[in-house]
Order: C-alpha cells, then structure tokens, then sequence
C-alpha cells in the first residue's frame, strides 16, 4: 500500500512526466480488475490522488494538481481546511452519529444554516435532514410536495440533473443514463430550459421574449394542455452538469409566478449553486425570488463530509413521522464541521471573494471570444463553463472538450466537463481560492484551448483539402 509524508502547504502545480504515473497506473489498473463499471472521473483523470491541501492534490506519483473540480463542488474550503479539521476532530471524540436526535452539533449546524437564508424567510421554513446524499434530498421533496398537495405529476426541465436514484434519474434529462434503466418513474414531463446559446424552440435570445417559458405557462394553464396540475416544478438556478447554463432572469421569475398563481410548490435544487457558489448563499437570492422548497447538500459541511437536507415552507410539512428516513441522516462530523465553515464564511467574507474572483475569471477568459471554437463562455462566481463547438456545423465538441480536460490535467489543472456531449469544460474551484492561483489556472486553462483548438483547426482543415 502506498503512503506519501504529509505535507503541510502544496502551493503549486508541477506535472514531472506522462499520466498516469507508474504508482497511479497500478491502483487505476486495480480499479479496473475490481471496481464498478459505473466509476467516471478516473476515466478522464487518470491519476490517483495521495493527499489535498487548500487548492492542490498531490497523487501518489508526487505530480501536484491545481484542483478546479473540488470533490464536485463539495469542498467549499479546500482540501483539509485547518479549522475544519481540528472541529471534525474535536467532534469525532464526542459524537459521531446520533440519528434524528437532537445534539448541540446539530441544533448549531440547523441554526447556521437557517440564518444564511434573506431576511424574514427562515422563519416560515422548517428543515428536514435526508440520506447523505443530494439525490435523496430530491427524493424527499418530491415525496413531501405529493404528500402535501395530493398530486402526483412534477415538470421538470430540460438539461436537468437531479441525481441517479430512482426517482432523481427521472427527473434528470441525460437520456442517456435512464435508456437502459426499464419503466421510470412516472408523471414527470420536461419543458425547455433558457439555454440561449442554443435555444431549445430555435428562437432568438434578443426577441424571444422568454417564449419557452410562456409554453411552460400555457400548458399549465390550456384546459386542453394534457398536463394535471402537478405536485411540484423543480428547478436548477443553474444547470450544472447540464453546462453551467443559467437562468434568465424573466424565466426565473415567471415560473415563480406562475407557480404561484397555480398553487404548485416550487423545489429550488441548489446542490450545486448552494452554500456560496454562485457568489450568494443560494443562487435564487439573484433572482428575486423564493422557493417553497430548497435542495442543498455537496458543500454543506465545507470539508467534503456528506449532509443533505431540505428546507422547506411549514404550509408544506403534512407528512408523518418516518415518512423520508435515513440511517446516515444524523452524521455529527458534518454538522459541526458544516457550522464552523458559516462561522469561516463569514468572518473572511468568503462570499465577498466568490463574487471577486468570478468577475477576474470573467475578465481573464474574456480573449476566448475570439476564438471560433468556443461558442460562449457563462458562468456565476465560482461556477463557470467554456462551451466548445464546431464553428462550421455549430455541433458541440465534445471530444474537444474531453482533449482540453487532458492536455489541462497534463500541465497540472485538473477540470471537468458538462453539458451536451461532454461539449462544456466547467470550473468549480473551492470558494477561498486566491487571486494569485486564478491567475495561475486561467493561465494554464487558455494554453491548453488554445493548443487543442488549433489542432482541432487543423484537423477540420486537413480533411477538407482532401
């Protein structure tokens, strides 16, 4: 078994030969042999990681990465954050597992969250603690929205990812992952999502007027429309795995209105955007709005430690007891590494630097405009996406796209890609992150399009001399 000495700080990138190293390609070729055919990240990152500090990974081949991925998003404040450390120690000593007790980690963890919500919310809403994943908070408020309403359809949108449970995998739009999965979930139907860059009913962003969401309203509203009144819409702020594609501000708002005029819950899934992502606490702050029902899990115990919970509005709480439960739903490291991280959050104004930093990687990645493989580049606070397409077709590319993860690992940033065909690379890097390692991973981000760009050019130009 390979060990590597803990380092106290890793403080840059430096890949010293090809990937994966010798002692990587020995733990990835045992994977191989005995893991599930259903593991990903390895397949487009072929390394095996050793240890994490702050913003870097070191593998066992003593290659250090710039970590732009962050466990998915879940690690807020980096690999092994200090104080985070020291809190989940001190608590591992006193209690790590109570249930659906109450325990003092957890009332300060419930009470941390619910003050990070606007100003008079917290007050109409309760929180339910589910399994420890975000898929099974999903799960729950589809549960708690039929419970509560007596209906049973839910819409959902296009592009969607709410996880690969049962019940999530339906409500996801990846076809691909439902094909040979046999007779779903039933009563879910998908309208289309404001993807402008490429609109789903062909309109133009500049004088659609938000046509696709005036469908969703009209037939929720046409008599003849074929759709019941539905238990409950849910809805991404902002598409992740989808491509990093946010909502318009009118779409936001007009399902929120609509929703409301029709008495439908809305379920706002925020496991991605949530707990300062996107550069406020929920992304649907920016929106003007409010959910009856909030989604949240990767990053909110801060260290990568799993906690998922709803939060939602008292009118909704008509189920019984036991109704959602989870053996896992009372894990106490979480929640008192998950209150110190809020305390964290605020006293260094983590927020502030989210919202910092996405206006410099906004700026940083502005030249990629004039690049004719790259259709748009989007993004809010820490949550970005370079979409990459064809320019003569206007296909996504997504082998270009999986050809830039690479070539970017290989100069030591490690990146990950969405959205149709793999066609977006996405940036989540951990919310503290400095100025001095965004300039760093920019750095290496535009090298690695630019150089496989080129040669996607020359490709395209080659075969058509042909």
């Amino acid at each position: 078994m390979y060990t590597h000495p803990q380092q106290a700080t890793l403080t840059s990138a430096h890949v010293t030969g090809p990937l994966p190293g010798p002692r990587s390609a020995e733990l990835l070729a045992r994977q191989e042999r005995t893991e599930s055919n259903a593991r990903t990240y390895p397949r487009h990152l072929p390394i095996a990681i050793a240890e994490g500090s702050g913003a870097f990974v070191r593998d066992v081949d003593d290659n250090v990465f710039l970590d732009f991925l962050a466990g998915a998003g879940v690690l807020t404040l980096g690999h092994s954050h200090p104080e985070l450390v020291e809190v989940v120690a001190g608590q591992v000593r006193n209690l790590s597992h109570g249930l659906d007790f109450p325990t003092p980690a957890k009332d300060a963890f419930m009470r941390a969250q619910l003050s990070m919500l606007p100003p008079g919310l917290a007050e109409r809403m309760k929180v339910h603690f589910c399994g420890p994943t975000g898929a099974n908070a999903v799960d729950a408020a589809i549960k708690l929205c039929k419970t509560a309403t007596g209906r049973g359809d839910v819409i959902c949108f296009q592009g969607a990812f709410h996880g690969s449970s049962a019940v999530g995998m339906a409500l996801t739009g990846l076809v691909e992952q439902k094909r040979p999965v046999a007779n779903g979930i039933p009563g879910v139907h998908f309208f289309p999502y404001s993807y402008c860059a490429q609109c789903p009913v062909g309109l133009n962003p500049e004088t659609c007027a938000t046509n696709c969401v005036q469908f969703l309203e009209h037939s929720l509203k046409d008599p003849l429309g074929g759709i019941p009144l539905p238990a409950a819409v849910i809805m991404e702020m902002v598409q992740g795995e989808g491509g990093v594609v946010p909502a318009t501000l009118e779409f936001a708002q007009t399902v929120r209105r609509v929703t409301r005029e029709l008495d439908i819950p809305l379920i706002v899934d925020e496991i991605q955007t949530g707990c300062g992502r996107t550069g406020t606490w929920f992304a649907f702050e920016q929106f003007g709005i409010e959910p009856d029902v909030i989604v949240a899990s990767k990053a909110l115990s801060g260290i990568g430690l799993p906690v998922a919970l709803i939060i939602y509005n008292k009118d909704l709480d008509r189920w019984l007891p036991g109704a959602h439960t989870g053996t896992f739903r009372g894990n106490q490291l979480a929640f008192a590494a998950g209150a110190a991280a809020v305390e964290i959050i605020r006293r260094d104004d983590v927020l502030g630097n989210v919202r910092s930093r996405g206006a410099q990687i906004a700026r940083l990645l502005a030249p990629l405009a004039s690049n004719p493989w790259v259709r748009e580049v989007r993004g809010r606070g820490l949550m970005w996406g370079i979409e990459l397409a064809d320019p003569e077709t206007g296909r996504p590319a997504g082998g270009l796209a999986r050809a830039v993860q690479r070539n970017a690992l290989e100069r030591g940033l490690i990146l990950e890609c969405g959205g149709r065909d793999d066609c977006v690379v996405r940036l989540l890097p951990p919310l503290n992150i400095t100025e001095e390692i965004v300039d760093a991973a920019c750095e290496l981000l535009l090298a690695a399009i630019a150089e496989q760009s080129a040669m996607a050019e020359h490709r395209t130009t080659t075969d058509a001399a042909r």
